[in-house]
């Protein structure tokens, strides 16, 4: 399968971030039009393109197919038709059809990812012929996912070329009437479910313009090509950031590894014993495995501006850590516009594990450098950063060690000071630290597997904030940027061997023993009856006595937590205020056994209707969607787990979790209750 490439200049966007907060939508609807262009008889085609499949695999090359290109837009009748006219064959670009069913009115087609019949969400497409002052109405209808960040006040974004060039105006939000919901379309692959639409309307400013509109921040392979290039032609930047090709893609495509640290002083034959040629920790960052999550990129890239800058803390950071960063994971999905897959058609965040090189070439050369720098230094983090659909604020996803409860507060020990370094962005209440059985192939559970503690995917909502003053406020690339910077200031924080720092590490250790700093995952676990607005309303005294309990046998006890010990192994070093360090972290609880008179119920009777209970609750979801089980044996609960790495749950099941419970969650949950 090969993807035209119109023969045009390579659109540049300027990436200016407006002066003024753009504020969420407040929708006043959840209705939205039906789709008319499901008839052949209704509407009519003005765009059409899907890449045509060959009977052999082609070796593709960065720019596509430019020659031969078919006419995929009509062509205007005179200078009164009003027709818009729409175009994707560019990189990133991935509208695959549109249908006029009014004047001013269209229904859109999303390409699927290559090789899939699946994962809708990323769009990015050019307009062209609009009319200034004229409201149209854009409706994209074929959606997978049954809940989306626009039904939460997300916007469009749009870019005009007009005010980017002379107004140096960049993207903006954009739309109002903003509705997603559930439509009369089937989906493709025979699942008996409906798909979703995302609906608004809007009015242009220019005449004679050309305007995109997009899911995110535009940023692809080529953009990646360029900053690198300027990184390269730097001759300072260059000397502490080496770059070379880890491999390449199914495609032909590099990916990009960097190496980032402080050279070591040498004078004459010999290298300097000063702190930055001692031993240093190693840091390996990653991105862009999911092609449609762009804000990922844009994190990374304020991570390395900062990191490659020429502030004391840049150069500290270079002078006691050595980076492995792996910009882009999965460029041949950037260029061709998929949202969630490479060209093997399958998610490279399942398959860390594999042993398929040919297949999966990013992923398993990624793998194989992580195992020969552990054996080089010691790992103290590594993150994939990524995007979310349908959260909101920036929080990650860890890895607990349940087998070991002294040991669970130290992977949060880094995601709580990024949600003090970052409190408006940042959600430490949002956070996961659960390993669960589907997630085995994702990268951080791997490499926590492999031996790395610190072992996160940092994940950015793709609309904004609920926190602080940046409450009800869309983020913007200047916001994502920012997110990477403040990811290297935690990491200073958390192996800073200051000791004026120590109180600070203490109040937060003390602070996640005592429950003051939560999840919400937490409190699912110590509450089967789990009601969201309930908890919010509680106090933290309320919330801390919960998280207290704990059971045995047949008595429950209470947990108290004693002050956390830590003993800190720092190498000082002279005239530095931060440098390398290993944390220590030790814990001691006592615990008081309470005498309970409450007669324990039938562990098996009890998980039996709970998960019964469960059943019920899908079947109600199938039914609802045409799909009627013979009976309740019939539905096999692990088909139904939620809270996927990276955005979301697109497995084969997704559209199936809306409002559905977390029965994993809710089991264990039910487990600790019933003394197992």
């Amino acid at each position: 399968m090969e993807v035209e490439v119109l023969n045009e200049p390579r659109i540049k966007h300027i990436s200016v971030s407006p002066t003024q907060a753009e504020s969420f939508y407040k929708p006043t609807t959840n209705h939205g039009p039906f789709i008319r262009s499901c008839d052949e008889n209704n509407g009519r085609v003005v765009f059409n393109y899907n890449p045509e499949s060959c009977g052999y695999f082609i070796r593709s090359r960065i720019g596509g197919n430019r020659e031969g290109c078919r006419q995929a837009a009509i062509s205007l009748r005179n200078d009164e038709d009003t027709t818009v006219l729409f175009e994707s064959r560019f990189e990133s670009g991935n509208l695959m059809k549109a249908v006029q069913v009014g004047e001013f009115e269209y229904e859109l087609y999303l390409r699927y990812d290559l090789y899939t019949k699946r994962n809708t969400q990323w769009f990015y497409f050019r307009m062209q012929n609009i009319r200034a002052d004229r409201r149209y109405r854009f409706t994209i209808v074929n959606f997978f996912k049954p809940t989306s960040l626009y039904s939460y006040g997300m916007r469009p974004l749009l870019y005009s070329v007009f005010d980017a060039e002379t107004k140096g105006i960049g993207w903006q939000r954009w739309g109002e009437e903003i509705v997603y919901y559930k439509n009369n379309l089937p989906a493709p692959d025979n699942s008996s479910c409906n798909m979703y639409s995302l609906t608004w309307t809007c009015k242009f400013t220019n005449n004679n313009d050309t305007y995109y509109f997009a899911h995110c921040y535009p940023y692809t392979y080529s953009d990646l090509q360029d900053y690198l290039n300027e990184i390269q032609s730097d001759r300072f930047k260059s000397q502490y950031c080496k770059q070379k090709v880890l491999c390449r893609t199914l495609a032909g495509n590099f990916i990009y590894l960097l190496t980032i640290t402080n050279p070591a002083t040498v004078h004459g034959n010999n290298t300097s014993t000063s702190p930055e040629n001692q031993v240093k920790k190693g840091v390996v960052v990653s991105a862009r495995v999911h092609p449609g999550e762009t804000n990922a990129s844009w994190m990374m890239k304020g991570l390395l501006d900062f990191l490659l800058g020429d502030s004391a803390d840049a150069k500290l950071l270079r002078d006691n850590f050595i980076f492995k960063i792996v910009p882009m994971l999965n460029p041949d999905g950037v260029i061709v516009g998929n949202y969630r897959c490479s060209l093997s058609g399958r998610d490279l965040n399942r398959n860390y594990k594999t042993i398929l090189k040919d297949a999966y070439p990013s992923i398993w050369h990624t793998r194989e450098m992580i195992k020969r720098f552990m054996n080089e230094t010691e790992l103290v983090l590594y993150c994939d950063f990524h995007g979310h659909s349908r959260k909101q604020n920036v929080f990650v996803y860890g890895c607990e060690n349940k087998h070991l409860p002294d040991e669970r507060f130290k992977e949060r020990i880094f995601p709580a000071m990024l949600s003090k370094n970052d409190p408006a962005k940042f959600s430490f209440y949002s956070c996961k630290f659960k390993v669960q059985k589907h997630k085995e192939g994702t990268g951080r559970v791997v490499m926590w597997a492999m031996g790395i503690l610190n072992s996160y995917t940092l994940e950015a909502t793709f609309c904004g904030s609920t926190q602080q003053d940046r409450a009800g406020h869309h983020f913007t690339i200047k916001d994502f940027e920012s997110i990477g910077y403040h990811f290297l200031d935690s990491l200073l924080d958390y192996c800073d061997p200051d000791h004026t720092k120590e109180p600070y590490r203490q109040n937060l250790y003390d602070e996640l023993l005592n429950g003051n700093l939560i999840t919400d995952e937490d409190l699912k676990d110590f509450d089967t009856s789990y009601d969201d607005s309930k908890h919010k309303n509680k106090t933290r005294i309320d919330i801390k006595q919960e998280l207290t309990i704990s059971t045995d046998n047949k008595h429950s006890k209470v947990r108290t937590a004693n002050k956390l010990n830590i003993s800190c192994n720092i190498n000082s070093a002279p005239n530095m205020h931060r440098s390398k360090s290993q944390l220590v972290l030790t814990t001691k609880q006592k615990e008081i056994n309470m005498n309970s008179s409450c007669p324990v119920p039938p562990r098996n009777r009890i998980l039996a209707e709970i998960e019964d209970n469960l059943r019920r609750s899908i079947q109600m979801k199938l039914i609802s969607r045409g799909v009627n089980p013979a009976s309740l044996a019939d539905i096999d609960l692990d088909q139904f787990s939620s809270d996927d790495d990276s955005s979301d749950d697109v497995g084969s099941d997704s559209s199936m979790d809306d409002g559905l419970p977390k029965h994993l969650e809710a089991i264990a949950a039910a487990k600790v209750v019933l003394l197992i």
